[in-house]
């Protein structure tokens, strides 16, 4: 049966004492894990490209605010593609993850949840994520499809490349892409630069995530850009985060944005600053605590382009 599970506990890196271990049924509760539920950071980096390219929209079509409808299709595109993601990665990877102390617990390995289980809830949360999809413009509709690609491959990267994380910025910054289709039906240069900022930006971000699990990686083989910068990982993060923010200021001059849209750039260039002075390479409970504040990074760069058409539209 679909819902025939054990619940032998909470998975080792999941947030502890969440809902989905506190509120939801035992037979439920795999499956949350497999969604990563408890975990809402990654659905979050997955959305900010979309609510930053649709701010970026409002911005250029003169509207004082993003269209309210497309930012809650893309939050419930978000969840279900990221649930999605996560649960085709675990499929992939169960042979890795059980051989990494921070990922062996996880449902399929842990065998809280067979891969035929994980297979039919993949499913479920793709069909909830075309029907997100189905309610945009064609050319979103498309261009959401092709999206696929990049999600397919990522997973796979890790094993034959050491910049597996450039791979998961193709995937996760593809919401650039969608904001600025969703208002115009079509795509200028300025989506592309945000997307390519996004590319750098996510770089980053999972590099620092990545060092939490350099040792067994290297163990078993898994290829990374944590491992590949190494002591080095401060300078890269400075290149990277540098790009990111001269891709998103170009994304907003070619978008006519104005000085509210850059002080938020500027500010979110102080978070980042603070990101690569306090990082400590070999403390993994720090990297994952940095990997999350980019949450906070998204919201600053939001409120930035929010307030900027805000004023453009004379409110």
């Amino acid at each position: 049966m679909f819902f025939s599970t054990k619940d032998t506990g909470p998975v080792a890196d999941a947030v502890k004492r969440h809902w989905v271990d506190t509120k939801l049924p035992a037979a439920l509760r795999p499956y949350a894990r497999l969604a990563r539920w408890e975990r809402p950071i990654g659905w979050w980096l997955l959305l900010w490209p979309c609510w930053w390219s649709a701010a970026l929209a409002a911005i250029a079509a003169g509207n004082s605010f993003p269209n309210i409808w497309h930012l809650f299709l893309f939050f419930a595109g978000a969840v279900a593609m990221r649930g999605a993601g996560c649960t085709y990665n675990d499929i992939v990877d169960v042979n890795i993850d059980a051989q990494v102390e921070r990922t062996r617990s996880r449902p399929i390995p842990a065998g809280q949840v067979s891969r035929t289980q994980a297979k039919v809830f993949l499913v479920v949360q793709a069909l909830i994520g075309l029907l997100v999809l189905l309610q945009f413009n064609t050319f979103s509709i498309v261009l959401g499809i092709v999206s696929l690609v990049p999600v397919a491959i990522y997973p796979f990267m890790k094993r034959i490349t050491n910049w597996p994380q450039m791979f998961l910025g193709f995937a996760f910054s593809w919401g650039a892409f969608m904001g600025w289709a969703a208002e115009f039906g079509s795509l200028s240069l300025a989506p592309v630069l945000l997307y390519i900022g996004g590319i750098c930006w996510t770089i980053g971000y999972d590099t620092i995530y990545a060092h939490q699990d350099k040792e067994d990686d290297a163990l078993v083989g898994v290829k990374s850009t944590a491992r590949l910068f190494g002591t080095r990982t401060k300078p890269a993060l400075m290149a990277l985060y540098g790009l990111a923010t001269l891709f998103f200021a170009s994304a907003a001059v070619l978008a006519d944005a104005g000085p509210a849209a850059f002080a938020g750039i500027l500010a979110g260039v102080v978070h980042l600053g603070w990101q690569i002075v306090v990082l400590d390479i070999d403390d993994g409970d720090q990297c994952l605590k940095l990997f999350r504040s980019n949450g906070t990074y998204g919201w600053i760069l939001f409120a930035g382009f929010v307030a900027d058409a805000l004023i453009g539209a004379g409110l």
